[in-house]
């Protein structure tokens, strides 16, 4: 028999190796595996879609909340800067009053203490052209009269323009 060669025993052992493995189910364990890995292998896709998602979700809530905190800095910047500026502004305007207080209070010294001595020069001034007065008429009257009259003036003067 022709067909009985050596090609047609590995044919037939090819078919009943096959047959085996169909029998044990290898290609349906095969599959199966297939399909396990097929399936975890789109479960991790599914995760790192997930992950990249949240990852961009992240990164957009942080630059969202980088440029709210930059604004926010430029707004505490301005506003400080408005403060310091009306800060100064009232220091200035303070400063301005107190010298003008202090001015006129050292004005208003400087008048009482030139009244004070104009005062003192002309009771000083009068003390003394009583006292000249005097002298003058204590020695020209010698009566006790004349020094008596002389006396009353005198004390009339004093007082007058005291």
């Amino acid at each position: 028999m022709p067909f009985l060669d050596a090609t047609f025993f590995a044919f037939l052992a090819l078919v009943i190796f096959l047959g085996i493995l169909v029998r044990m189910k290898v290609p349906g364990l095969l599959t199966k595996g297939l399909d396990d890995r097929s399936t975890r292998i789109a479960r991790e896709l599914k995760e790192a879609e997930q992950l990249r998602e949240e990852a961009e979700a992240l990164i957009s809530d942080y630059r969202r909340k980088a440029a709210e905190a930059a604004t926010e800095a430029q707004s505490i910047v301005e506003q400080a800067k408005a403060e310091a500026e009306a800060f100064a502004k009232e220091s200035r305007r303070k400063m301005a009053e107190m010298l003008e207080r202090r001015t006129a209070s050292a004005q208003a010294k400087i008048a009482q203490a030139e009244a004070l001595a104009i005062k003192e020069v002309r009771a000083v001034a009068t003390d003394l052209a009583v006292a000249a007065a005097a002298k003058l008429i204590a020695a020209q009257s010698a009566s006790a009269a004349g020094v008596k009259l002389v006396d009353d003036s005198i004390a009339g003067i004093s007082d007058r323009l005291n």
